[in-house]
């Protein structure tokens, strides 16, 4: 058995949500098998929740929640171990860590060009377009 087969399949739905962009249904997976959970994956399942959330305040403009959900999914995330899940939870700490310096230091005010940078607001938005990369859950 390996530690994909460990977690429900809802988890890996919503780590394909996370990655693809779709926060909020990303949230909403996510959040149903939390609510359930008892265990020690709660507090892991609440840190990637909170950092997707915050992925969708950002594309909301909400530059506060974006700030405070950050942190608070980064310190849950990093109660656990860097390969915890089969995630590379190390690298979704950094990748967030990065967001969150550059959230705080545009302020309020540049929340707007911050968004637009990482391809969450602006119209017919590519790949090619987007100037910093999102958090992004890999697999150890």
């Amino acid at each position: 058995m390996s530690v994909y087969d460990e977690f429900p399949p809802e988890f890996w739905q919503g780590i394909e949500q996370f990655n693809h962009g779709q926060f909020y249904d990303c949230h909403d997976t996510l959040e149903a098998i939390w609510l359930e959970c008892y265990g020690t994956e709660k507090k892991f399942y609440q840190g990637i929740l909170q950092i997707a959330v915050a992925c969708y305040h950002l594309s909301n403009l909400n530059w506060r929640g974006c700030a405070i959900l950050l942190g608070e999914g980064m310190s849950r995330l990093g109660q656990y171990p860097a390969d915890y899940a089969g995630i590379d939870v190390d690298a979704l700490i950094d990748r967030s860590q990065e967001m969150l310096l550059i959230v705080q230091q545009a302020g309020e005010s540049g929340v707007n060009q911050v968004a637009r940078e990482y391809g969450l607001i602006g119209e017919s938005v590519t790949a090619s377009d987007v100037e910093r990369s999102l958090p992004h859950i890999k697999r150890v």
